[in-house]
């Protein structure tokens, strides 16, 4: 998308100017120029009932100057407005934009400024909140005349330095792409997206940024023993994928930080058969990868100084006389040997071996994101993210990322009980599913048997990673999470080195 940095009072080609709208908007600063639009008509509107309610739209007509129309976005109470509460008055701004058939817009940067948001950050939130709010998912549908729709150009109108503006503004577009991204991968049917289409995904994504990138098959599977991540794809007809892909920040690679996906592609729950309501909408198993694959695509943009490895587990879990069953014994990449009670826990059996693996690539720290259990939507709700740690430093610089992003995460606790009856088993040295209670624990706590002493993040997004509805800052389905904290984070930890 083209981003255009202009004065206040220089001509502007866009179809639709967006000005904020306050308690009190005379003590924005620079409102005067926006009166000046207006030739004194915007008292008038006020007057007549033009709403400062947060989230409010109106559009009416300039009659005069070189933008025909103004969005005003209501923002409430100026000083008490956060930049989560106008990322998502954006979002909305931006779907009103694609219904408007919008293709260049103007936003007034100044009228939606206070003392803790800048311009860069209006910038930033405006194409960010914008684009992840005019996502529309290119459906399967035949016949329709529908035209798609996009926003081509965004200008910002402001007295501030250009550059910074611009920069900004483009960080906030790389974000929002990226996150429209992954909510694709994740509203592709799994016919679509299989575990091959992904790996081939994320090699293209490897070659557009110079990534060293690794496709390992069925056979470099095995000679790696990942017996865990075989073991769910044995009822499959499609190969199971090892996708890795290196930044490559410094020259020596060393003690790069680990971001492991959870590729689940379609689940079924295998012999531990899912409900017929239950397994709808399981092509988004893959919602861990496609955050992952998504925070790549920032970190390829933005290129942090922090080393990178993406490692994602891709298959799907199907029902044949082939797949695993309850009461086998299998044997992970690691050695240890794990007694399965549920072939519906399955995501966390890919991820032992996925940061198994990681380890053995030299990673120093892991973050591993899974749409993993349904308990951490009945701990947690729909719109809170739920994590585990072993490592609270380390667990808390995410966290405060987290809060930057907009994105909620609760950590919950992973006592040494939950870790033994995680290794509670007559005939092997882990079981994969101790208990309903306790689900979204003992699921994270599992895939933290592999991990060590090593710093470690569990990030489960089954909640958070489909939206039932429209929100504020998208449409029903795939909402792209963590991928702006993950890349965030990945941005941190290279700045602090």
């Amino acid at each position: 998308m083209e981003i255009n940095v202009l004065k206040p009072t220089e001509q502007n080609e866009a179809e639709i100017l967006i000005v904020g709208l306050s308690r009190h908007p005379e003590n924005a600063e620079g409102w005067e120029t926006v009166e000046e639009r207006f030739d004194g008509r915007l008292a008038g509107w006020i007057k007549d009932g033009l709403s400062f309610d947060p989230q409010s739209l109106s559009i009416y007509p300039t009659l005069k100057g070189d933008i025909p129309r103004v969005m005003f976005v209501g923002i409430g109470d100026r000083k008490k407005m956060t930049e989560d509460d106008l990322r998502r008055s954006f979002g909305i701004a931006g779907k009103q934009l694609i219904k408007e058939k919008i293709h260049y817009a103007a936003i007034h940067v100044a009228s939606f400024e206070n003392g803790e948001v800048n311009s860069g950050q209006v910038a930033h939130l405006a194409a960010e909140g914008i684009q992840m709010g005019a996502y529309r998912f290119a459906d399967y549908k035949t016949g329709s005349n529908e035209v798609d729709h996009r926003l081509e150009s965004l200008g910002f109108l402001t007295d501030e330095p250009s550059d910074a503006v611009r920069q900004a503004a483009f960080v906030g577009t790389v974000h929002a792409e990226a996150v429209n991204e992954a909510r694709t991968l994740v509203n592709m049917p799994a016919n679509i997206l299989t575990p091959t289409a992904m790996a081939e995904y994320a090699q293209e994504l490897g070659e557009a940024y110079g990534f060293e990138t690794d496709i390992l098959g069925r056979s470099e599977i095995e000679e790696l023993g990942m017996g865990a991540l075989l073991a769910v794809n044995q009822g499959s007809v499609e190969e199971p994928r090892l996708i890795v892909m290196k930044y490559k920040a410094t020259d020596s690679f060393e003690s790069p930080l680990a971001l492991v996906g959870k590729g689940i592609t379609f689940d079924t729950g295998g012999y531990s058969l899912k409900p017929k309501d239950g397994i709808v909408g399981m092509k988004g198993d893959m919602g861990g990868a496609a955050a992952v694959l998504g925070a790549m695509r920032v970190i390829g943009e933005l290129k942090p100084a922090k080393d990178v490895v993406a490692i994602i587990a891709s298959t799907d879990n199907m029902v044949s006389g082939n797949a695993f069953k309850p009461d086998d014994v299998i044997t992970s990449m690691s050695g240890k040997t794990i007694e399965i009670l549920n072939t519906d826990a399955e995501g966390r059996l890919v991820l032992a071996d996925a940061v198994t693996y990681a380890k053995q690539l030299g990673a120093s720290q892991v973050v591993d994101v899974a749409t993993l259990t349904g308990g951490v939507i009945v701990a947690l709700g729909k719109d809170k993210t739920g994590a585990l740690t072993n490592d609270d430093a380390f667990y808390g610089s995410l966290q405060d990322v987290s809060k930057k992003t907009g994105e909620f995460i609760w950590q919950l606790p992973l006592t040494e009980n939950d870790k033994k009856r995680l290794r509670k088993s007559d005939v092997a040295d882990l079981n994969n599913s101790p208990g309903r209670d306790g689900h979204m624990i003992f699921g994270g706590g599992f895939v933290g048997e592999f991990v060590g002493d090593t710093p470690w993040i569990h990030l489960d997004i089954a909640g958070t990673s489909h939206a039932d509805a429209a929100h504020d800052l998208g449409p029903q389905g795939g909402t792209g999470a963590m991928v702006r904290t993950l890349a965030l984070f990945v941005e941190k930890l290279g700045d602090d080195l």
